[in-house]
């Protein structure tokens, strides 16, 4: 039994004025008034205020402890004065009169920051002292809540009838988009294991396997570049995998999940539920990007044609997006938006103002003949006192510039309510790409069915096939990916000798799926949201290390434990590796 545990420091209140209490925490801060000494004392739940008796030695020893030294406090608790009451504190109306008070660890060290504005503070620091960093109350309620979500997540899977099942973690390297993490093997000279960049193969065997419905919170190992919404290293996942399943099957599962935790665990609301369904083709011409943020209300038209007929050079034989803001805006804006344009590599931004009498204003307005301004304005359904930016490129580059654009736009007047989330399925993605060689690659996961099956593979523009996959975004976040699975051994074959793979290299390769397929696979489906990027919305963190306990930083290091750090030559020597650096 643990006999400093009676009370937590949040949980004493005007009841318990009299009794005798234990607490146990850190000293936050202390308070030297000459003959009395108050204490803040801080566990995981809350604060507490101690104060000492009037005794020199009581004063004297309380006032020399280390702040953040570890406590336990044995009092009496009393009602405060009316001048001392906190009403920030769930325990401000109550202190505790100190009868006995130990050092339980003692700080020997300089703090390398205050605790309270620890997040204040550069990032490499706190990670560095990340037991310390995740003393600040912000990141612990971030770390709670995390852990609030998953058991949440798992309740809500469970109900639906799905079962959790965990997947192995080492496992060989496939193509899956990132590079694997590699593991030698002691055992089998010169081979190695990978840890898996999703479960991917095998929540599809546990389909082939006879199971209907599988999850699990899934952690997952990519080697490549961080971001603010991407984590190096690993992340986790809600894995899930659906037999006898379509798009619709996995829709209806996921999208309650999804609704019932962000209103769980948030004031927010939820934009649009059902969850509006787009098509990848339409978020790329209206938003810009497969990731629309559908709180901005701006979108995007194309005027390529119209301007086939003008006379701008810039324009000529060009993709042209323009984006209509309903508001007049000032000089100083004007140049605040082409100084952005030119720093994501545009020339220029072209834009028109259109006046009271729905005449032009602007620096392309001479380029326009009289007879086809009513055009634009039918076309861009323009009123008095509206602006309108154009974007010109070729097309896929029009596209991704038009959709930076519209979101700094979006954010330099104030239009996205942050009190909403917009979530959106982006549905119909492309089968294939071109890669920067100009050869033909998946553009999504290449175990997804494409539409049309072996006919579209056989007898369509490689480029024209769309598949079964999926996209859920939220506020312009991509929070999970997903698809109707490939079963069909011959489709599958088909479609990876597309992207330039022989029957060989995919039987080496996709082992295990290869001959699965071959002995009945159900048609079955899944997708998996990102836990980390969840986290990041529901709290409005701006980083995803803020949602994660031991995260490493920017270049893949944990500055905590020295990862990655230098292994022994009898250490290289058991897994038969010599370095050559």
């Amino acid at each position: 039994m643990n006999e400093y545990l009676k009370y937590k420091c949040n949980q004493i209140r005007l009841d318990d004025v009299g009794k005798q209490v234990k607490i146990n925490g850190w000293v936050e801060t202390i308070r030297d008034l000459g003959g009395l000494v108050f204490l803040d004392i801080r566990d995981m739940y809350g604060i507490t205020q101690v104060v000492t008796s009037g005794k020199a030695e009581d004063v004297d020893f309380a006032s020399h402890i280390p702040i953040e030294s570890s406590v336990y406090v044995c009092g009496t608790v009393k009602k405060r004065d009316e001048d001392t009451i906190n009403p920030k504190l769930d325990t401000g109306l109550v202190e505790i009169k100190i009868e006995k008070i130990e050092v339980l660890g003692k700080r020997t060290l300089n703090l390398p920051f205050e605790i309270n504005s620890s997040q204040d503070i550069r990032e490499d620091l706190r990670l560095q002292y990340r037991f310390l960093d995740l003393r600040n109350n912000k990141l612990k309620e971030n770390i709670v809540l995390r852990a609030k979500v998953l058991q949440f997540l798992r309740s809500q899977m469970i109900s639906q009838g799905f079962l959790e099942v965990q997947t192995p973690i080492l496992t060989s390297s496939s193509p899956e988009g990132a590079r694997d993490y590699l593991v030698p093997s002691r055992l089998h000279p010169g081979k190695f294991y990978a840890l898996p960049q999703a479960p991917q193969q095998f929540k599809q065997l546990l389909m082939i396997s006879g199971f209907d419905k599988y999850f699990q919170i899934a952690p997952c190992f990519r080697d490549e570049d961080a971001r603010s919404d991407r984590a190096p290293g690993e992340f986790y996942q809600l894995d899930m995998e659906m037999s006898f399943a379509s798009q619709d099957d996995v829709f209806s599962a996921i999208e309650p999940v999804m609704y019932n935790t962000f209103t769980e665990f948030s004031n927010k609301k939820i934009m649009q539920n059902p969850f509006p369904k787009i098509s990848y083709k339409e978020s790329m011409l209206k938003y810009g990007t497969d990731k629309p943020d559908l709180r901005n209300p701006l979108y995007i038209i194309d005027l390529s044609d119209f301007f086939s007929k003008c006379t701008f050079k810039p324009f000529i034989d060009k993709t042209v997006r323009a984006i209509k803001v309903s508001k007049s805006l000032s000089k100083g804006f004007h140049e605040k938006m082409l100084d952005f344009a030119t720093s994501i590599g545009m020339p220029g931004l072209g834009y028109l103002e259109i006046q009271e009498d729905l005449s032009f204003k602007g620096p392309i307005d001479k380029f326009i003949p009289e007879n086809l301004k009513s055009i634009l304005i039918d076309l861009a359904d323009l009123k008095a006192n509206d602006t309108i930016f154009f974007i010109a490129d070729n097309e896929k580059r029009a596209s991704e510039l038009a959709g930076q654009i519209r979101t700094e736009l979006a954010n330099r007047l104030d239009f996205i309510d942050k009190n909403v989330f917009s979530f959106a399925w982006i549905v119909d993605f492309p089968m294939f790409e071109l890669d920067e060689h100009g050869n033909l690659a998946f553009s999504h996961n290449p175990f997804s069915m494409p539409q049309g099956g072996l006919d579209a593979l056989e007898n369509s523009n490689p480029l024209d096939i769309l598949a079964y996959q999926y996209d859920l975004v939220c506020n312009g976040i991509e929070l999970s990916s997903g698809a109707v699975r490939n079963h069909d051994i011959n489709i599958m074959l088909k479609a990876f000798s597309m992207a330039g793979y022989t029957e060989e290299e995919v039987k080496t390769k996709f082992g295990a799926l290869y001959t699965a397929f071959m002995y009945g696979a159900p048609p079955h489906a899944g997708i998996a949201p990102g836990v980390d990027r969840m986290l990041m919305l529901l709290t409005d963190s701006n980083s995803i290390r803020d949602v994660i306990a031991f995260p490493l930083n920017s270049k893949a290091q944990d500055l905590m434990m020295g990862a990655p750090s230098n292994v022994s030559r009898h250490q290289l020597k058991d897994v038969h590796i010599k370095l050559d650096i």
